[in-house]
């Protein structure tokens, strides 16, 4: 039995209470985590106050030196990451192996980007000298979603870092303890103390009393759009900025010239990989009526191959994070007007811990609740089209606008409904699930405000001074 404690100044610090770690595998307890209250939280942002200026003064290139450190540190301590990330969130160790390397690569990425993030020179007239500076924030805190602990710690604390700022980052309540270990090998790698902690703990204690904290200068938050809304308003109280990462329900857009091959196997990855938990999952298939029943078929066949265990096992899906999201995912079947093709329900003989089998429903009407809200789970909902407005009507009927894929070999379609369809992110005869270190990522409509990853994260944690002197 294992204990999580607090990572603050440098040092793991033991809170007054406590909850327990589940392992979602077998609804058994792993551990045991420090419950942050606001006390530590404050000694957090207290930490980062005093290291931020220290921190910011530091010139580009140790900034970059000390990131690609941590990198190597993660890279060099990936199995035991993984492992910790694969018993927290129950997906496969495969899938934690990538988390691990892509979290890598944020340090990596940002630790080089900041070499070439420079301020402008502007021309007004020869008796101005007029230019801008890119000026950290100071304190940045960040809540943090539990479906990719150490990814959305890499894309949060990365850029921050890189830009001079120093992060109080909260967890996800049921994945702390990747964080905390990162967060040890960062001020390893060199990072001074205080500049990277953790506060771990539940949302109503600890995520409140970061998000309400006066001292911070930005906030990020990953999870769902009712509790965006409220970390909003706490931004707004203190007039900070904020950047939202909230919900999605993705839409893969089938035409009948597409690629069925391929675009089964992005499908079925797209919507089963950790388990269907993914902001971005492709959760419906809005696919034209002439192809949709060999569609449909491929993807049962597909759905039906799958292989499922508890993640250090390494299966292709693993069990979702909780019983409690598990009922969440079988209320949203059970009530779906659709046809099930495939899964439904508990796979056999995983009676214990959150198993849910890859489900498809076909024939979904666009306006039920299955193909409106997230479902966060293992289950795509389809249905169907006859032109090119109807599906882009389709794919846009919702409240959400993350991300997208469009299937079809004509190219001057691929474009034109790309730019159509409202989405942070569109594929085209691809998908990813938020893509890569290098793509900016962020939603419109309720899917949140503000983009993280790529060069923009930069701008984020960072605010312009423009500086005019008059020459003469």
């Amino acid at each position: 039995m294992l204990h999580t404690d607090a990572f603050i100044d440098g040092a793991t610090v033991r809170g007054t209470e406590s909850y327990d770690n589940i392992d979602p595998s077998t609804g058994s307890a792993i551990g045991s985590v420090t419950l942050s209250g606001p006390e530590e939280v404050d000694r957090a942002v207290a930490a980062a106050r005093a290291a931020q200026p220290g921190w910011a003064s530091t010139t580009p290139e140790e900034w970059a030196l000390v990131l690609e450190r941590i990198s190597d540190a993660i890279l060099d301590n990936l199995d035991e990451l993984a492992r910790a990330e694969s018993e927290d969130t129950g997906k496969p160790l495969t899938q934690a192996r990538t988390d691990a390397t892509v979290t890598a690569h944020y340090f990596r990425f940002y630790g080089r980007a900041i070499d070439s993030y420079y301020g402008l020179q502007i021309p007004v007239g020869d008796d101005l000298h007029v230019y801008t500076r890119r000026e950290p924030l100071g304190v940045v805190g960040s809540i943090l979603a539990w479906n990719y602990p150490m990814q959305l710690l890499g894309r949060a604390v990365a850029p921050a870092l890189a830009t001079g700022n120093a992060a109080v980052i909260k967890p996800g309540d049921e994945t702390p303890r990747t964080a905390v270990r990162i967060a040890e090998l960062a001020v390893r790698a060199g990072l001074p103390a205080g500049a990277f902690n953790v506060v771990p703990g539940v949302g109503r204690v600890t995520g409140v009393a970061l998000s309400h904290h006066p001292d911070l200068a930005h906030l990020g938050f990953v999870g769902s759009t009712a509790v965006g809304q409220e970390i909003a308003a706490a931004a707004a109280q203190r007039v900070i900025p904020v950047t939202l990462e909230l919900g999605g329900k993705s839409p893969h857009v089938v035409f009948p010239d597409a690629d069925l091959d391929e675009a089964t196997v992005y499908i079925t990855q797209g919507i089963l990989a950790n388990a269907g938990q993914t902001c971005s999952a492709g959760s419906r298939l809005i696919v034209h009526e002439d192809i949709a029943e060999e569609l449909h078929e491929r993807l049962r066949r597909s759905f039906a191959s799958v292989r499922i265990g508890p993640g250090v096992e390494d299966q292709d899906l693993g069990p979702l994070v909780s019983t409690k999201q598990q009922e969440r995912v079988k209320s949203f079947v059970d009530e779906a007007t659709g046809h099930i093709v495939a899964g439904g329900g508990i796979p056999d003989g995983f009676e214990r811990g959150a198993f849910y089998e890859p489900t498809l429903i076909v024939g979904v009407d666009p306006q039920d609740r299955i193909a409106q809200e997230e479902v966060f789970g293992p289950v795509l909902a389809t249905m169907t089209f006859s032109d090119e407005d109807e599906a882009v009507r389709i794919a846009n009927a919702t409240e959400y606008g993350l991300m997208a894929a469009v299937w079809t070999r004509d190219f001057a379609r691929a474009h034109r409904v790309a730019h159509r369809v409202v989405a942070g992110q569109v594929y085209i005869n691809a998908f990813g699930a938020g893509g890569g270190v290098e793509y900016p990522f962020g939603g419109f409509k309720r899917s949140g405000y503000g983009r993280e990853k790529g060069y923009e994260a930069l701008d984020a944690y960072t605010a312009t001074k423009t500086v005019i002197a008059r020459l003469g």
